[in-house]
């Protein structure tokens, strides 16, 4: 009888976690930055057909900017996937123009859902789950929400409210016969990420989720994204490193997150994919995740 000492044993279990990874790749995501739009033809190749590719929200800046960067992501045969940010929708108008637009015209069938950062909010939302709550999503043909997930904690929401606001979203999702997945916050800390895979299947056993890793950055770029989205444990290991921080960024990849989550992934069934967070090098993103699904 084999035993887990076994070579044979070992060498099943690497096969698996192989394998589970090139799963991963293959299911991937990422994100293009506003500015970034004229670079995906560049990108595109390198990315299987029909790849989600996110466009983030950014403040005072309205949504019907991102309309053509949600074009030319269909262009390019990848699947387009704005966010909303509850918080700086300046009206219910303003988003069921967009939404429609976007259905209509770009294909877009599912939305990253967001609360914003922004102290006062811009228009009647206060937070991500009154927006899911007004129907509006549904209403212009949203068929499918993503919902962020923090291995970190949220910086400005207590962990028991984050949690009671993500299973209300679940729920919500349920009775608007919305799909759902989850999308976490990047970490640089594999165990919190194992933590909250864990906790997630524990809560909802049959949602997707994705886990955000960082794709290759500027590590100054890093270490600000790291600031403001409240990533503690990140942002200290960054900032202990001091100008070590560039080598460690140049001259690696995100494999420690990536080979956690495979080895979970292997021995559970929530785990669906990787997202990627560009930090506005959506071509470099594209090419590691290119070479890394070759090797």
């Amino acid at each position: 009888m084999a035993t887990p000492a076994d070579p044979l044993v070992a060498d099943a279990a690497e096969t698996r976690v192989a394998a589970t990874t090139q799963d991963l790749l293959a299911n991937a995501s990422l994100e293009v930055a506003l500015r970034e739009a004229g670079r995906l033809a560049e990108a595109a190749p390198l990315l299987p057909s029909g790849t989600c590719v996110y466009v983030p929200s950014l403040p005072a800046r309205p949504l019907e900017l991102s309309l053509p960067v949600l074009a030319e992501i269909r262009a390019q045969g990848l699947d387009p996937v704005p966010h909303v940010a509850a918080r700086r929708v300046g009206s219910h108008a303003e988003l069921e123009r967009f939404l429609k637009e976007a259905v209509r015209a770009h294909g877009v069938h599912r939305v990253m859902l967001i609360g914003g950062d922004e102290t006062e909010p811009s228009g009647p939302w206060r937070d991500s789950l009154q927006l899911l709550s007004s129907g509006v999503l549904r209403d212009a043909g949203v068929r499918e929400i993503g919902i962020a997930a923090y291995p970190e904690g949220h910086p400005k929401i207590a962990q028991d409210a984050l949690r009671a606001a993500f299973e209300r979203k679940l729920e919500l999702a349920e009775e608007q016969n919305l799909g759902a997945y989850a999308v976490t916050q990047f970490s640089f800390a594999p165990e919190r990420i194992v933590a909250l895979l864990a906790d997630l299947a524990a809560r909802a056993p049959d949602l997707p989720v994705y886990v955000g890793m960082p794709g290759p950055s500027d590590p100054l770029a890093l270490l600000r994204y790291a600031q403001r989205c409240g990533v503690g444990a990140t942002r200290r290991a960054l900032s202990t490193l001091g100008t070590g921080i560039a080598h460690l960024v140049a001259h690696t990849d995100p494999s420690d997150q990536l080979a956690a989550a495979a080895h979970y992934a292997a021995a559970h069934d929530n785990l669906v994919g990787v997202h990627l967070y560009s930090f506005g090098g959506v071509v470099r993103t594209a090419q590691w995740l290119h070479h890394r699904m070759q090797r």
